[in-house]
């Protein structure tokens, strides 16, 4: 299996057009309309790179996932190997720059191998990029020589990273995070709990935030400072990994911080811009999450139709009634609209344009599409659906986190309803 690297040296023997930015969408656009001028301006197609890294995603799903999904499903061991795979082929990181050794793809090219990973076990996925949440807001803030030092190291070793934001009282109202970064000389001492954090135990080092304004009243926009924290520090404890309903591959843990402390050289920008660099990262973070969704979306459709086409009731395949064939039709128009809702949020994050609508939206409209088309396969497997024997079960408990984390559903909405007034109020 060629790995993504192999992909783009193969690229460039070939003579095929290359940049810093490695062939990203937008660039594939670009050259695109100059060479066709007659074209719209709306294209819908990926370039020949493109759909070689996904077709390399979408068969490591295939041939290293799939087989291995159920047993880290069942026990909850964390999935080393498949990350120790995915890494040595260029699955991970690599929207990491190139100045420290990364490819540094676009935001549209990491979704595109999200949703193929997620295809195959969104648990695995997020084992497998939920560090991006972790590296990006060192990529939003990061000086170079803190990129240089935590994203390179990402690079040469299997090493991953993680955000660690909410709280057991503090998830999506952020302004309510408690615990304290306290200057003193040349460091902060942290304390507090945080919760909820994916890839908790096995992370190499952290993104944190922490409250740095003891005013209570203070706002958002200056109270906290954010910090990038390594694993070994004294005082920094991860606590039992959570069992939880789905997605059971990925490490979710709580994190104690006692008395941590955090010398000033890992402050991310400055001090009390925290909160900005955590809310510029969901901008970023959202469209790989929504792919994701679509992808287990895309499975769930696709297992329900193959089913479908085996089970007979009434003398003919279940697909043969209307009433089946038409769920599998709305499955379709779900998972079809869901993929241009993220496919257009990471195009606008592309282009350098604030996409925070367009990311809501996708993260809202892919995840509402998880679930419905979870549910409806295991609704066309029937009583089989039910059965944990049969991969639909597992991709209905895997869909629901997809409401919740990266903000929830209801966040999204709250988003989404701002945006509309705020430009129908001029502002």
């Amino acid at each position: 299996m060629a790995s993504i690297k192999q992909v783009f040296q193969s690229a460039i023997r070939n003579g095929g057009k290359t940049s810093s930015r490695m062939l990203s969408s937008a660039q594939a656009q670009v050259e695109h309309a100059a060479e066709h001028k007659h074209a719209s301006g709306v294209k819908f197609e990926l370039n020949e790179i493109q759909r070689e890294f996904q077709d390399l995603a979408r068969r490591f799903a295939e041939e290293e996932i799939i087989p291995k999904a159920a047993h880290h499903d069942r026990t909850g061991e964390f999935p080393w190997e498949i990350v120790k795979k995915a890494h040595s082929l260029g699955l991970m990181n690599g929207h990491i720059p190139s100045s420290c050794g990364g490819l540094d793809m676009s935001i549209f090219d990491g979704c595109l191998i999200a949703e193929e990973l997620a295809r195959g076990c969104s648990g695995i996925m997020a084992a497998l990029t939920i560090t991006v949440v972790g590296q990006t807001p060192v990529l939003v803030a990061g000086s170079e020589a803190q990129k240089k030092k935590y994203l390179g190291r990402l690079v040469d070793e299997p090493l991953l990273a993680a955000y660690c934001v909410t709280e057991p009282g503090a998830g999506s109202d952020v302004n309510g995070v408690k615990t304290r970064a306290v200057k003193k000389g040349d460091e902060y001492i942290v304390n507090g709990q945080k919760m909820w954090i994916t890839n908790g135990g096995v992370a190499n080092w952290y993104f944190l935030l922490a409250r740095t304004d003891p005013d209570p009243k203070a706002p958002a926009s200056r109270a906290f400072t954010g910090f990038i924290v390594e694993r070994e520090t004294p005082g920094l404890t991860p606590g039992r990994k959570e069992i939880n309903m789905g997605q059971r591959a990925s490490d979710t843990r709580g994190i104690t911080f006692e008395d941590v402390r955090i010398p000033k050289e890992n402050v991310l920008g400055a001090e009390g811009l925290g909160f900005k660099i955590a809310m510029e990262t969901f901008d970023k973070t959202r469209p790989p999450v929504a792919a994701g969704a679509v992808g287990l979306a895309q499975r769930a459709l696709d297992e329900a139709t193959k089913y479908s086409l085996e089970r007979k009731a009434f003398g003919i395949p279940i697909a043969g009634h209307q009433a089946v064939a038409f769920m599998l039709a709305d499955m379709a128009v779900g998972v079809e609209s869901a993929r241009l809702a993220w496919w257009r949020s990471a195009w606008e994050v592309d282009q350098g344009r604030r996409n925070t609508y367009f990311a809501s939206i996708a993260k809202c409209l892919a995840a509402d599409v998880a679930n419905k088309c979870a549910t409806d396969a295991v609704q066309i497997f029937g009583g089989n659906g039910f059965n944990s024997e049969y991969p639909v079960e597992k991709l209905m408990r895997d869909a629901k986190i997809y409401q919740i984390y990266e903000g929830t559903a209801q966040i999204q909405r709250m988003i989404i309803s701002r945006a509309i007034l705020d430009k129908a109020k001029g502002k």
